[in-house]
């Protein structure tokens, strides 16, 4: 078989996903497999709870292994949370080849270089990457392979992590029977499936908002500029409006997705919603603004975070292409239209849209944004060679039926003759 194939594995705060694609000789990408479970140990990003974790991983995996005699090795895995952090640092090598043309060995010698940073013993590199070059002192932004050159400096984003937070999911991935072929920052997997060159070619911020952290990456000349993990997500909007309304946690989640809207002035229709009421008490009517009126502050609250950190950046005045939206949190009703709001700047949701086949539809919802990405990103690096086994599917077969042995049974004639010589006999004895 030619074909590769890739399997990407989404560790969320409410959801674990998993998913198979297989890309063929040309090129074009076939889902082969979408599993989803409910994540039940996991809280803002980090594992809580290792079984419950493993259990998860385990049954979404179990729904992705659609094709009989397929058996998955291995994934290429996100990871986020609030301990992520980052900073940039400078990394300077010679070349010292006779033609002083630069290499792909050279790049590597500039990353392995940027790895001597030093950082505390509990975090660990995630990530290294370069975001521009200068050669000889002259400015290169994008790849400098095949130049000339005698002094290269890079500027690079170092992306790291808890060594504690990533060892868990290594723990968890394996303890469900799978090998972690990387662990990749989950912003920048979604950047794969729902950014365009042209998005980070002129500035954009990439706000994937998911269950229990708002994950950002801000882009301009096709680099990743500036990465942050928020702590504020859907679940603080779902326990708004729990402890608001004094319902159940179920409830608040069926509000918010069916009813919720993120700003109140784009609630058209004030219809009067009805909530069953909690041990026999009677029903609760609320009307679409006062559930807007919760939602809104705590939408409010993560923007400001959000603008605080593309401020930090030093890149808020090159945003050209504006916001793009993803994850189960950007589906809320007017939260383009609030981002663009307190953010002053264009948003937009972004859609992942990058398979031919299978199960491609389905993909094409921000709650898949990142484990379409990390798909990408393990195209990207070679993943794949390995994840999937084929197992050859062994018929049952029924344990062979023991033949019995019987004397052929006579004839009513048989039996007649017989009964006869008896007869006979027992009279010849008595004369």
């Amino acid at each position: 078989m030619n074909n590769n194939i890739i399997v990407a594995l989404d560790i969320g705060t409410t959801k674990v996903c998993a998913m198979v694609v297989e890309s063929d000789q040309n090129s074009r990408l076939n889902v082969l497999g979408i599993g989803t479970s409910k994540s039940g140990g996991m809280s803002r990003g980090v594992v809580a709870n290792i079984d419950r974790t493993v259990k998860s991983i385990q049954e979404a995996i179990q729904i992705a292994e659609s094709k009989p005699g397929t058996k998955i090795k291995s994934a290429t895995v996100g990871i986020a949370g609030e301990h992520i952090d980052s900073f940039k640092t400078n990394s300077i090598i010679t070349i010292s080849n006779p033609d002083h043309e630069i290499t792909e060995a050279d790049i590597d010698r500039l990353i392995e270089d940027a790895k001597r940073v030093h950082l505390s013993r509990d975090r660990e590199i995630i990530h290294i990457i370069p975001q521009e070059f200068i050669i000889d002192g002259q400015t290169v932004t994008h790849d400098p392979i095949g130049m000339a050159g005698v002094r290269v400096e890079a500027s690079m984003h170092v992306v790291t992590g808890l060594v504690t937070a990533a060892q868990n999911i290594h723990k968890c991935v394996e303890r469900a029977g799978l090998k972690v072929e990387e662990l990749v920052l989950q912003p920048l997997a979604s950047s794969y499936s729902v950014l365009t060159e042209d998005e980070k070619e002129v500035g954009v911020a990439l706000l994937d908002i998911g269950g229990g952290t708002t994950d950002l990456a801000v882009f301009e000349d096709r680099t990743i500029r500036h990465t942050a993990v928020i702590p504020i997500a859907g679940d603080h909007i779902t326990t708004d409006i729990r402890k608001g309304l004094g319902i159940l946690p179920e409830q608040a989640e069926d509000l918010k997705v069916h009813h919720g809207y993120a700003m109140v002035s784009e609630v058209v229709e004030d219809e009067p919603i009805i909530i069953p009421g909690i041990g026999g008490r009677k029903p609760i009517e609320i009307n679409k603004k006062l559930l807007a009126q919760i939602i809104q502050p705590r939408v409010e609250e993560l923007l400001d975070i959000v603008a605080m950190e593309i401020k930090r950046s030093g890149y808020s005045r090159h945003l050209s292409a504006g916001i793009v939206l993803t994850g189960g949190g950007a589906l809320l009703k007017g939260m383009p239209e609030l981002v663009e709001y307190v953010l002053g700047v264009p948003a937009k949701i972004g859609i992942p849209q990058t398979f031919d086949g299978g199960f491609a539809r389905e993909v094409e919802n921000p709650i898949y944004a990142t484990a379409v990405g990390l798909i990408q990103y393990g195209l990207k690096r070679g993943a794949g060679k390995s994840t999937i086994e084929f197992v050859e599917q062994k018929e049952e077969t029924p344990p062979a039926e023991q033949k019995v042995v019987r004397k052929p049974e006579k004839s009513f004639v048989g039996k007649g003759i017989q009964f006869l010589k008896k007869f006979i006999n027992k009279n010849i004895d008595n004369v």
